[in-house]
């Protein structure tokens, strides 16, 4: 890894040279940077990309336009963008196991647009958008996406609900996801809150879907792509398996055989950042089945990729390949385990009663608290988690009834076990401290919320002499 000392010396300049031209963007920027040092950062969906694989974005690879695939552009001197986009597939293809590789897409939500276009493509004729109205899409009404429904082929999707952890480009009625389709979702058990895949089966029987979508931004367990597949099999159906939040895991070997669903899905989309550790962006993974379809995400969803992120994909992907990914990987478990433990010692309810991945989900209403006013608790003392529904949350997906932890973040400064334990600790202090404050007429607010100056400067203390230990960029310097 490049020492951080000699790079100090060119983010300096590079920030000098933006402050002449706007220096509120790079005092924001440098701000940035404090702000992720001293705080404990438990957003299962961020982490802290290298040095290198941040450089590699500010480069003028982001000046050319590559519309099309590598060898096809529409446009002329993209030599350079084809060697950036192969590089980065062959990355892709090589660390996943996978037969195609397609990095354009900008973000996760993108890789799931052209793998679900990808997909109708494939199996339907399916119009284009603009010969059935040339209203932009927002404009649409009901009925004309259900007439839209019956011009793809009356299509189906089955994914998993919103509450139960799922993602709202898995079939949530107000995306496009849930707009484009037919959709039904499927749930966790009403009792241990787990996949219960004879449910999952019996549904799919019932509904017949064309996709089965599989993967999860807030469930605390591993999933069974076999068992999946198996499903998918029997009523014709292709599996989808959305592995944005547990891609690292998947590269760093942790989730193996049943539990990677490389071998088992048909197409497969993730994010690029997360517990993958590179920049935001997105990838789509296919079947040979599959790839002239998924091949053709620009025109179909996407315009030009930009080049700069695809480059900083291939960089970061090419550290996964390391062993030392690896090493990370399976520590990223272990904290979330430890986490885990620390909060239900300490009498906190967890969703699933416990985790096997990167992620926590805490039910905080023994607290008495809404999972917003906990969220703003927390941070006011120093530690950035986010709300999250959890399943059949009273509260909606707006208040929310839960809060979302997750470990890639801190483990990549280096927290250990024995650290989490001490931020389950912390975190148990700030919320057994921190009370709803009723509203005028007297009932529960359900986002404002009283915690004493001492309790929040305890709490940020603790934290700074954590955080003291487990230095961000050591030896970089502003």
């Amino acid at each position: 890894m490049p020492d951080a000392e000699a790079l100090s010396g060119a983010y300096k300049t590079l920030l000098s040279a933006i402050e002449e031209v706007e220096p509120r963007i790079a005092q924001a920027t440098r701000s940035e940077l404090a702000d992720q040092r001293s705080s404990l950062k438990l957003i299962a969906s961020e982490n802290y990309a290298s040095l290198p694989v941040l450089a590699t974005m500010g480069t003028w690879l982001s000046d050319k336009y590559a519309e099309g695939t590598v060898g096809h552009r529409f446009y002329a001197g993209c030599q350079n963008l084809d060697t950036v986009e192969s590089v980065a597939a062959e990355h892709a293809r090589e660390l996943f196991g996978a037969d195609y590789a397609y990095v354009q897409p900008h973000s996760g939500i993108d890789a799931n647009l052209v793998a679900f276009w990808a997909i109708l493509a494939h199996h339907v004729e399916t119009p284009a958008l603009a010969e059935h109205d040339v209203r932009g899409v927002n404009d649409l009404s009901e009925a004309d996406w259900e007439a839209l429904r019956r011009k793809f082929g009356d299509q189906r999707l089955l994914g998993m609900s919103l509450d139960a952890g799922g993602h709202l480009t898995h079939g949530f009625r107000p995306n496009v996801s849930g707009k484009m389709f037919h959709q039904r979702s499927y749930g966790t058990d009403p009792q241990t809150q787990l996949l219960d895949y004879d449910a999952v089966a019996d549904s799919a029987r019932e509904f017949k879907p064309l996709i089965l979508v599989a993967g999860y931004s807030a469930y605390p367990r591993r999933v069974n792509f076999a068992k999946m597949r198996e499903i998918a099999d029997e009523v014709g159906a292709v599996l989808m398996v959305d592995m944005a939040h547990f891609s690292g895991l998947v590269a760093g070997k942790v989730f193996t055989g049943d539990e990677d669903p490389i071998p088992h899905a048909h197409v497969v989309t993730t994010t690029t950042h997360k517990s993958l550790r590179g920049p935001r962006g997105g990838m789509v993974l296919a079947t040979q089945e599959y790839a002239a379809d998924v091949d053709r995400g620009c025109p179909m969803v996407l315009g030009g990729p930009l080049g700069n992120v695809m480059a900083a994909k291939a960089v970061a992907l090419a550290e996964a390949r390391k062993p030392e990914f690896q090493t990370y990987a399976s520590a990223v478990v272990d904290n979330a385990r430890a986490l885990a433990e620390g909060l239900m010692t300490r009498g906190a309810t967890l969703v699933t009663g416990g985790t096997d991945n990167h992620l926590v989900l805490m039910d905080v209403a023994n607290y008495g608290l809404t999972g917003r006013q906990a969220e703003a608790a927390l941070l006011e003392a120093g530690i950035v988690t986010n709300r999250n529904a959890v399943p059949n949350d009273p509260n909606g997906a707006w208040y929310t009834t839960g809060v979302r932890l997750g470990t890639p973040a801190l483990t990549s400064r280096g927290f250990t076990t024995s650290d989490m334990d001490d931020v389950a600790a912390l975190i148990s202090d700030v919320l057994s401290a921190t009370s709803a404050r009723p509203t005028k007429e007297g009932k529960p607010g359900k986002a404002r919320y009283d915690l004493s100056d001492d309790v929040v400067q305890n709490a940020r203390t603790t934290a700074d002499s954590l955080l003291s230990t487990r230095p961000l960029y050591p030896g970089f310097t502003l």
